[in-house]
């Protein structure tokens, strides 16, 4: 039988500086991230020891330094960095992100953008 682990992310909502409008530019819109990693199954922890594995507290720290350090213009390129982060992760074999903006337009729950290199 072959192991998969993964790790899951939902809904970390954040202020972001993020938009290529003017009206954008103002100020810090809310950006909710999600975020799926696939583990290598041979990283699976030996021992009940929070060293012996992945932290999910890096996880989320790197996903909100990434997403609070500048302006992003795009959905983009926001989802291209937090993805390339978290790809270069110790045993890290697949990532799944997806940002999504809940007050970009009245008549939308929200407009999302997914970058996924999972199967």
């Amino acid at each position: 039988m072959t192991l998969t682990r993964r790790f899951h992310l939902e809904g970390l909502e954040c202020a972001c500086r993020i938009g290529a409008y003017d009206h954008e530019r103002l100020g810090p819109q809310t950006v909710i991230i999600d975020a799926e990693i696939m583990l290598s199954g041979d990283t699976e922890p030996q021992s009940d020891q929070l060293a012996a594995t992945l932290n999910y507290d890096l996880i989320r720290s790197s996903i909100l330094d990434i997403a609070t350090a500048r302006h992003f213009d795009l959905q983009e390129t926001l989802a291209r960095e937090i993805f390339d982060s978290l790809a270069g992760l110790a045993g890290v074999t697949g990532v799944r992100v997806r940002t999504a903006k809940p007050d970009a337009y009245e008549d939308c729950r929200q407009i999302a953008y997914e970058l996924s290199s999972l199967s």
